[in-house]
């Protein structure tokens, strides 16, 4: 999979910017804040719908500009797509195939897929749970696009089992007398639908908690094989799915109808303290991956460089996953080797450089390793010209 042309209109600092890609190597070169992370970062949000820099949209779109589009023609085989995105931040995004009529933005999720590294990776590491979760279920999303329907229905259902409970809980801060959790009105909270609410959030949970565990058992293989690559000695790294849930559950051995089950006596156990904090307290959105290395946590024991291996290790497992399915996916090396010792800059430079298309970013030519040979383009003042 490659991509063979991609286009920008008022997307972050690019007015118009039209960039014809060859499979292989391409390196955007230019000093800091003139617009490389810009251009991967566009493939990245084709490929995922999001950016990995930003968690709003507003962002993207050039200041003074309404919307913005990113366009692509991605190449699978002897297959041809154009993909194309156009973000309005505060109203919908639109999408579209082969110029065809408008489809769901989700509708374009695996057409293009990328494994991109970055400086924010290290994140995954250093970070709150919500990063791991985030790198979980946007890998779940690539291998399978339907998932983010999954996805969507259980943050609806979230959303709305959110502002039940903090109603219930404003009431009973404001001296209400009805008896909270007993299925009677709570000051406007008809508490008589939280069991509603629970059983579609134990049904769209279970799923999306059914995939995580899968993904992280195929994961771990992967990513203890990657440190070795990156690190050799330095080993053996573990990947371990905590749940809000409880203990136990591994991928295969719990069944969905068994995680099913699981939730719904979770959240019949965490209802009081829910109705207390109004919000939901259990549910793979409280959940965590801890990394560990050796015995011991990755974080708060694992060095900087240590801590740098585990990502790319991360990364690097990701994109032999996807590889696994059949359908390579696009490297994207946003400033990363800047970031790395000369020992870890050669090592994932060797790892990435068979790749079908690898797109890398650096400030000078001396960042990128000898071995990363390809196409260059200047990036300056907006303009993006090859070398």
């Amino acid at each position: 999979m490659h991509v063979a042309h991609l286009s920008l209109a008022d997307f972050r600092s690019y007015a118009r910017a039209e960039v014809p890609l060859d499979p292989g190597v391409t390196v955007f070169v230019g000093p800091n804040g003139q617009g490389k992370t810009n251009l991967v970062e566009a493939v990245g949000y084709l490929a995922t719908l999001g950016s990995h820099r930003v968690a709003a949209d507003a962002p993207l779109v050039r200041l003074g500009a309404e919307r913005s589009v990113v366009r692509a023609q991605v190449v699978q085989g002897d297959r041809q797509q154009l993909v194309e995105l156009e973000i309005n931040p505060g109203r919908a995004n639109r999408a579209r195939i082969n110029r065809s009529s408008q489809v769901r933005p989700r509708d374009v999720l695996g057409i293009l897929r990328s494994v991109l590294f970055a400086p924010e990776d290290l994140a995954l590491v250093k970070g709150d749970p919500g990063e791991r979760r985030r790198f979980l279920d946007e890998l779940v999303t690539a291998r399978a696009p339907r998932l983010a329907g999954v996805r969507a229905d259980y943050e609806r259902v979230l959303k709305q089992r959110n502002t039940l409970l903090k109603s219930a809980a404003l009431a009973r801060r404001h001296g209400s007398r009805a008896a909270a959790g007993t299925g009677g009105r709570t000051g406007g909270a008809d508490l008589s639908t939280l069991d509603v609410w629970d059983q579609h959030l134990a049904r769209a949970g279970s799923e999306v908690l059914a995939q995580r565990l899968d993904l992280v058992a195929a994961l771990q293989p992967l990513a203890d094989k990657a440190y070795e690559q990156l690190a050799p000695g330095g080993g053996p790294v573990g990947l371990e799915y905590r749940s809000s849930v409880g203990d136990g559950l591994t991928a295969g051995a719990t069944g969905r109808e068994d995680l099913y089950v699981r939730l719904l006596e979770a959240l019949g156990e965490a209802r009081k303290q829910e109705i207390e904090r109004g919000v939901t307290l259990v549910g793979p959105h409280r959940d965590d991956l801890v990394l560990k290395l050796g015995p011991l946590p990755a974080k708060g024991y694992a060095s900087h460089g240590e801590s740098w291996s585990y990502a790319l290790a991360l990364r690097l497992a990701s994109y032999d996953l996807l590889c696994s399915d059949g359908r390579e996916p696009v490297l994207v090396l946003d400033d990363v080797f800047a970031e790395l010792d000369t020992r870890r800059r050669e090592r994932l430079a060797e790892l990435v450089a068979p790749g079908e298309q690898v797109l890398v970013t650096a400030a000078v030519d001396d960042d990128v390793p000898g071995v990363l040979v390809g196409t260059r383009f200047a990036v300056q003042d907006g303009t993006v010209r090859r070398s």
